[in-house]
């Protein structure tokens, strides 16, 4: 089939990979705009957009997806589907309306869980056992179109947002083509989501990263793995953020206060409503990542000292 692939972060570069080398022909693909990145921002092509340049495929850059001047292109160009990964901008209907097999997005949950912009992030935080991805025909709904193929995967107890995407990201890239080649062949079609066991997964911006330490020890874990690496967790200490990579449940029968600070030998503990937790990498404000110890060895703490 003629394909336009739709898709922006790294995140969409396995599928892009397995489709180009695959014996469907990828036509073109649309991305979001150059964006500036780095201290000095300037204006960075998306992963997506280098990937396809690199293979003299054409890029769309629209700011829009209803702009005449994207539409009129991609009615040009004709494609037979639309496979989407991670896009990050809706479409309107007079785009869906242009391939003759419409646009079919990989989505990284099992539909209709976890319906939105964060469903991996929203799974780990909710302590999931198992998520996974799915293939469906975009709608005008927020991913409520009817599924063509699903996949599992397990969470496993350390697995930060970052770990679990990069795995469902290679994996789902063979369903994708998978389905890619079945609707081709004519023997795949679409079913309706079900009724039930529909959750949404609202974007988690930084406010949503703050580590509230009155809250269990398990809840602070799965927040700290669910914002790694984006948005972030983070906490405050002597009013200073601080950012915090992964922690771990405390074994023992200590229970210092929530936000306590408890330095050890080779760990450091802090307190939450329940057991404690160790702390992993930490990054104070203007300062490189550095593990807890280092940073623990480097200030002179007092018994007011705790994290807010």
């Amino acid at each position: 089939m003629r394909l336009v692939f739709a898709g922006t972060p790294e995140t969409a570069l396995p599928s892009l990979d397995a489709l180009l080398a695959s014996g469907h022909e990828v036509v073109a693909v649309v991305t979001r705009p150059d964006a500036p990145a780095g201290r000095g921002r300037r204006l960075v092509a998306s992963p997506v957009a280098e990937r396809a340049a690199a293979a003299g495929v054409e890029v769309l850059k629209p700011a829009k997806a209803r702009d005449p001047e994207f539409l009129a292109r991609l009615a040009e160009i004709a494609p037979d589907c639309c496979p989407v990964v991670a896009y990050g901008a809706l479409l309107p209907p007079a785009a869906l309306g242009i391939p003759r097999h419409g646009w079919v997005n990989l989505h990284f949950s099992l539909l209709p869980a976890w319906r939105g912009a964060a469903p991996v992030q929203r799974a780990i935080l909710h302590g999931d056992d198992v998520t996974g991805a799915a293939t469906f025909q975009i709608e005008e709904g927020l991913d409520t179109g009817p599924v063509y193929g699903v996949l599992t995967e397990p969470i496993r107890p350390d697995d930060t947002s970052g770990d679990l995407l990069g795995r469902l990201a290679v994996a789902g890239a063979t369903l994708l083509l998978d389905t890619m080649n079945g609707i081709e062949a004519g023997v795949l079609e679409p079913r309706p989501q079900p009724d039930e066991g529909v959750s949404h997964a609202a974007k988690l911006t930084p406010e949503d990263a703050r580590v509230s330490w009155s809250a269990p020890a398990h809840h602070v874990d799965r927040l700290v793995r669910a914002c790694t690496p984006a948005p972030g967790a983070w906490t405050t200490f002597r009013d200073t953020r601080v950012k915090l990579g992964p922690v771990r449940p405390a074994a023992g029968a200590e229970r210092p206060a929530p936000g306590e600070i408890r330095p050890g030998r080779k760990e450091v503990r802090v307190g939450t409503a329940t057991h404690p937790v160790v702390l992993g990498e930490v990054q104070p404000q203007g300062r490189r990542r550095m593990s807890a110890a280092d940073w623990i060895r480097g200030i002179d703490l007092s018994e007011k000292d705790m994290f807010h």
